[in-house]
């Protein structure tokens, strides 16, 4: 109710603030939808991740910027989500853009869609690509049902911890990891989940992008003595025979 009573009024009506939700490009410019780019040139603010990243896409597509961009990001958030709240209470339309993909898988987003929620402010959200479905397409493995991880703790006792967690899940696992990273945590995916098919998906719609498919064990060996360059995404089978060896070298 007080959020209510602190909407901007006029002509005698309640002015009714939108968060929009972008998708853009990660990686591929070519991939921007031309509602993306219509949505972003009629903004009236929008939040992002990195503001000069942004004005950047601006600058490539001659878009006119909205007078008002500023930052979201992990270190500021709640800062940016409290202005975002003032800026749609005067029945603004207001964007929030990550540097690539979607906002809220992984990224700053989903303390914006509560905060819109609960405020009663309309929300839309203008899809892009996702290396999530991307990376699931080009795995050959079954995507009819899967599990998104997101990124792995870093400290190894609990990254074991948090792949035992779904030792036993019979679905596709999705992951992000660093590039430096990626040999330790194939090396306990293998330890914890047993050999398995799998696929490192690397600088998704990039110039230089690559699919390693595989067994677990074959990846670990392969990027424990090769750091990939770029952004990556890990496919691993869930626990299914068809995509399981067996101690001898060959499915179950």
């Amino acid at each position: 109710m007080e959020a209510r009573q602190t909407l901007a009024v006029k002509g005698g009506e309640r002015m009714t603030g939108t968060l929009v939700l972008i998708g853009t490009p990660i990686g591929n410019l070519d991939d921007i939808s031309s509602r993306v780019l219509a949505t972003l040139g009629s903004l009236d603010a929008l939040a992002c991740e990195d503001t000069r990243r942004t004005r950047k896409l601006y600058e490539h597509f001659e878009l006119d910027s909205p007078r008002t961009i500023f930052s979201c990001n992990d270190h500021n958030e709640d800062q940016a989500v409290k202005r975002m709240a003032g800026l749609l209470r005067q029945g603004l339309r207001v964007g929030l853009a990550t540097d690539a993909g979607m906002p809220g898988i992984s990224d700053p987003g989903y303390q914006a869609v509560t905060m819109a929620t609960e405020e009663g402010f309309a929300i839309e959200v203008i899809p892009g690509p996702t290396a999530v479905a991307s990376a699931l397409a080009l795995s050959g493995l079954s995507a009819s049902s899967y599990t998104f991880l997101g990124f792995p703790p870093r400290k190894p006792s609990k990254r074991r911890n948090f792949l035992m967690a779904e030792a036993e899940a019979d679905h596709t696992l999705v992951l992000f990891e660093s590039p430096h990273r990626l040999g330790a945590l194939l090396t306990d995916a293998l330890d914890v989940l047993g050999d398995r098919k799998a696929a490192v998906c690397i600088e998704l719609t990039k110039m230089y992008e690559e699919t390693a498919r595989g067994w677990l064990g074959d990846l670990a060996g392969r990027f424990t003595e090769e750091t990939p360059r770029g952004e990556v995404t890990l496919v691993i089978a869930g626990k299914n025979r068809k995509f399981l060896r067996a101690l001898g070298g060959e499915p179950s």
